[in-house]
């Protein structure tokens, strides 16, 4: 729904005005599992992310908390940590989301994933696999400063003792990813746009080839839909966060809990 919802010039049978209304429209139109395209190279590409994430944080974050402020919780730290860590994640999921959006496109060509990669490949290079790549930093980077930084406040406020308690965990998880979503859109309709490679938008402005670089996706963001162009598809992304990083984030503190305590008994 997000991808198709932030289509800058989208055909006439893929235009929404909400996000029920599109999810509504595409079963109707494209069959029950439509939405769910896309779900198996999203899979495949979210294990080790997700590990490299994860596992990364948890090292920068402890490094540098006890270099800012031993013995407590930083701020500063938390950001520095899930900034870092994003490099390793958006390395690995880069290509994974270019071959997921190009097959959520209302009409798209591609029929499989594999079908996808070796296309894309052969017709565009290597390099149309972390075209967006630059982007996706520049989006992803004060996003997860952002979701780290609430998530960790939250968990000041909700969870004081950081004690192992799942609603903490939810609805802590589920209000940072509604700030870090909402507040990153922009960067996320430039990532869209470089990740289709949109035709009809595109020939609109009579560019030829594929597009390429930020500065390129902002201008033509701008040139086709002015700043509301660039809050496309806001509802859909937020409501796609918020259980999205509740879920990582409960699934991650339990097993978090569930190993320690595991090490400690075998100790």
């Amino acid at each position: 729904l997000q991808t198709r919802m932030q289509s800058l010039q989208p055909d006439p049978k893929a235009q929404y005005r909400g996000v029920y209304e599109a999810l509504k429209k595409m079963v109707l139109t494209e069959g029950f599992w439509r939405p769910l395209r896309g779900i198996d190279v999203t899979m495949l590409g979210a294990g080790p992310a997700h590990a490299l994430y994860f596992a990364c944080y948890e090292k920068v974050k402890k490094s540098l908390s006890d270099i800012l402020q031993p013995g407590g919780n930083s701020h500063l730290a938390n950001g520095i940590a899930g900034s870092v860590a994003t490099l390793l994640h958006d390395a690995v999921m880069n290509p994974a989301e270019v071959v997921k959006q190009r097959l959520q496109m209302f009409n798209s060509p591609y029929t499989s994933v594999l079908g996808c990669v070796r296309t894309v490949q052969r017709t565009e290079g290597f390099g149309a696999f972390y075209r967006s790549y630059t982007t996706q930093l520049t989006m992803n980077v004060p996003f997860q400063a952002l979701h780290f930084v609430t998530y960790e406040l939250m968990q000041e406020h909700l969870n004081p003792h950081r004690q192992y308690n799942p609603q903490s965990h939810i609805v802590a998880g589920a209000v940072a990813g509604a700030v870090a979503a909402a507040a990153t859109t922009p960067l996320d309709v430039c990532k869209t746009l470089l990740n289709t490679q949109e035709n009809t938008a595109l020939s609109s402005l009579k560019i030829s080839g594929h597009l390429s670089g930020m500065a390129n996706a902002f201008s033509t963001v701008y040139q086709l839909g002015g700043v509301p162009g660039f809050f496309r598809g806001v509802q859909a992304r937020v409501i796609y966060q918020m259980p999205s990083t509740a879920i990582a984030w409960s699934v991650y503190e339990f097993f978090k809990y569930f190993l320690t305590k595991h090490a400690l008994e075998r100790k």
